[in-house]
């Protein structure tokens, strides 16, 4: 039978644990959300670290005068290193819970979710740099 002609299968026959929908699973989203969160701070140094430089650089990025959109590239640079460190660390909890023997595609997975963290912090690097930079210095040059 031809993929074109199965019938298609419920949303619910991929897992038991899928949700139908409504404002319950909203409410559910919105907690496990905040459960991944807390985890993550209990659990992840590198999150806890990454979090204390967004607490710092998000209320900045505010307060700079520079034009909304530079503002929202620095917002977005900054969450988007928290974003990709939390998908780093599920993959590294997945590939735990699987074995905690050595295996090559195991360090290859772990190193390449490393390594997405690592452009994550160029890139926020460089764009605060680019964008903040020059009216940081220009602030502090005119003290």
């Amino acid at each position: 039978m031809s993929v074109r002609n199965r019938p298609s299968e419920p949303a619910a026959a991929e897992s038991p644990y899928k949700s139908v929908g409504g404002l319950s699973r909203i409410a559910n989203a919105i907690r496990y959300s905040i459960r991944g969160l807390a985890l993550a701070w209990r659990v992840e140094s590198a999150f806890r670290q990454e979090l204390t430089l967004a607490a710092i650089l998000l209320p900045t990025a505010i307060v700079l005068p520079i034009p909304i959109i530079q503002r929202l590239a620095l917002a977005g640079s900054t969450v988007m290193v928290l974003v990709i460190e939390l998908l780093n660390s599920s993959v590294e909890a997945a590939i735990d819970r699987i074995s905690l023997d050595h295996h090559n595609l195991s360090g290859r997975a772990k190193d390449f979710g490393s390594a997405a963290v690592f452009l994550a912090l160029m890139f926020c690097a460089i764009s605060w740099g680019c964008i903040a930079g020059p009216v940081l210095f220009s602030a502090i040059g005119g003290l």
